[in-house]
């Protein structure tokens, strides 16, 4: 945004880069804070895509369409970090539902 010093665009870029900001923050906290490993991923899922989003308003407010790659690549990653969690959860959910059943057939036995 050279020489648009002043402008509602400036602004408008300005407010947007301290609610993106704020967002992250909160996601931050959300993936400290958990309490539970879905929570965590929620955060970081959110945190990747206030990341993209933030590389999207610099590119527009700096005019370098080079950061529209960082962004699209950083989308990229984040969609497939929430699928292969998917398949992890998805798969310790099938263990333990095993795990619960092994131990109700050695406790209960048939007689």
């Amino acid at each position: 945004m050279i020489g648009l010093e002043g402008t509602p665009a400036v602004t408008a870029a300005t407010i947007t880069f301290a609610l993106l900001l704020l967002g992250m923050a909160c996601a931050f906290v959300r993936m400290v804070r958990g309490p539970s490993l879905a929570d965590r991923v929620v955060g970081l899922d959110m945190l990747a895509v206030l990341m993209v989003a933030f590389a999207g308003v610099f590119a527009v407010a700096a005019d370098e369409p080079a950061f529209l790659d960082v962004a699209i690549a950083l989308a990229l990653v984040g969609f497939l970090g929430t699928v292969a969690f998917a398949r992890y959860a998805k798969r310790r959910a099938g263990n333990e539902t095993d795990h619960g059943k092994q131990e109700q057939q050695a406790s209960c036995p048939n007689t």
